[in-house]
């Protein structure tokens, strides 16, 4: 099972992707997260501490790793036959929610031909993970989908796109509906998130029928996660958040298309 998250900022995608990890893993699959954002909280989404995950270098940012993988003694020539299976076993890092962590950090376009050191870590170990691992991987992506590459793209089981009823939020899914359908990508699912009432709800529905988006899910707002995150605590861990709920059965609901 290979799941794909994206969004506007502050959609609430992050929660989302964190809910999905930790169902898979509940429910006895070997799952990694993909920390993918240029501002990357997933782990604290999974149940690390604030100090855990500052801890944790991301991939990108990784001098010594990249150089190791990448060097020939060259200036801006790199070596681009190199293994990342090692990267998986020494960089991610295990959650109290059950799903390993690998936190990716800020990369260019892989699709605007970007071949510099860090990318091609990246491009590299992405393909390892989706294409080439049996486990279940959830990517929490930014905005767009471009910089998981075309090839790699395709091989992604769903691809969910958050939004709420704000219009922007929308137009961004639209957006990345557009880009995703462009790079081949298959099952591409809405979801309404954060949804207060039936009048954003139906909000969200008209724009997604008018655009030829299949909504998968809505999600309800829900205080308690606020308060969750005031507190420094996961939502996740308290399973009678009706959000927390919700994301549950669309775990349940994407094992069940993929069966």
């Amino acid at each position: 099972m290979k799941v794909a998250v994206a969004g506007k900022g502050g959609v609430g995608k992050t929660l989302i992707a964190g809910g999905l990890a930790r169902g898979f893993a509940e429910r006895n699959l070997k799952t990694i997260a993909i920390d993918a954002d240029s501002s990357p909280n997933l782990g604290l989404t999974l149940g690390l501490s604030a100090e855990e995950t500052r801890k944790i270098v991301p991939i990108s940012e990784n001098k010594p790793l990249v150089e190791s993988k990448t060097s020939t003694g060259y200036s801006h020539v790199y070596n681009l036959n190199f293994s990342v299976d090692d990267i998986v076993k020494q960089y991610s890092v295990p959650t109290p929610l059950g799903a390993n962590l690998i936190v990716m950090g800020t990369v260019q376009s892989m699709g605007a031909g970007c071949m510099c050191a860090p990318t091609a870590v990246i491009r590299a170990l992405l393909r390892h993970l989706v294409v080439e691992r049996n486990e279940a991987v959830v990517l929490d992506l930014e905005a767009g989908v471009e910089h998981i590459g075309r090839g790699t793209a395709r091989q992604v089981d769903h691809l969910l796109i958050v939004a709420d009823s704000n219009l922007k939020s929308l137009e961004i899914a639209k957006h990345i509906h557009d880009l995703a359908s462009a790079a081949g990508m298959k099952n591409l699912h809405l979801i309404g998130n954060r949804v207060m009432n039936d009048a954003q709800k139906q909000a969200i529905q008209t724009f997604a029928d008018q655009n030829g988006i299949n909504v998968l899910a809505y999600i309800p707002w829900d205080q308690k996660v606020i308060e969750s995150d005031m507190l420094g605590v996961t939502p996740l861990k308290n399973n009678e958040i009706e959000a927390v709920k919700t994301i549950d059965s669309i775990c349940e609901l994407l094992l069940k298309k993929s069966a």
